[in-house]
């Protein structure tokens, strides 16, 4: 008898937005310009609220195989020490261009085996304009440029503040889903995006420092 390994796509959501969380432990453990503040763990707290609230708890029961979870949360953790190395980076001064292509050409290599064990040859023939299309989307637009953002943003800004893109994942994906799909934007989902917004200003803190100043 097989294990069950799937998993409801909305609790997969609110596992993954569970990077910042570790991204902000990691961090303060790791690196001494990223110690994690009151400040910053009350941010992403609130923030992973604001995703809980927007995707809604689902039901936990034998179709979310434990299994399937925990893999979920190791890979959010890897999300989290991926970011706190690749700081590494910046002090050595390599081009963020040559870290991405470094990075997705190790992948390829890594995965084209494993990918042509399971799946099999690709049959060429039927792959028409259109998988082209979705294939040049995904390689080009949605990996390699997006990794050279993302080492440029983790250079400047920090594994910590990079890594809260996983917050704004479920906020994106329902506003597009509201206007692209006619999907009904709810009270809930409103009230979510607000919340990640309060979270994600209190993780950068400078709004909150100048409120303080102001008063005092």
């Amino acid at each position: 008898m097989m294990v069950p390994t799937c998993i409801y796509s909305g609790l997969a959501s609110i596992l993954n937005a569970a990077t910042p969380i570790f991204t902000v432990v990691v961090a303060s453990m790791l690196l001494h310009d990223e110690r994690a503040t009151p400040l910053k763990i009350v941010g992403v707290m609130i923030g992973f609220i604001g995703v809980v609230m927007m995707i809604g708890l689902p039901a936990i029961d034998g179709d979310n195989s434990l299994l399937a979870q925990v893999a979920i949360i190791a890979a959010t953790l890897s999300y989290a020490f991926a970011g706190v190395y690749g700081r590494r980076f910046k002090a050595m001064a390599v081009n963020p261009i040559i870290t991405a292509a470094g990075q997705v050409t190790a992948s390829a290599l890594v995965l084209a085996p494993i990918a042509l064990a399971v799946e099999g040859r690709p049959d060429m023939a039927e792959i028409n304009t259109g998988t082209w299309g979705a294939i040049f989307g995904l390689a080009v637009l949605s990996t390699a440029v997006a990794y050279v953002l993302y080492f440029k943003i983790l250079a400047s800004a920090g594994a910590t503040n990079l890594l809260l893109v996983t917050l704004l994942v479920p906020v994106s994906a329902i506003l597009l889903g509201s206007l692209l799909l006619n999907e009904t934007l709810e009270v809930v989902h409103f009230v979510g995006m607000a919340l990640i917004a309060l979270g994600l200003s209190a993780i950068d803190g400078r709004l909150w420092r100048r409120r303080v100043t102001a008063k005092a």
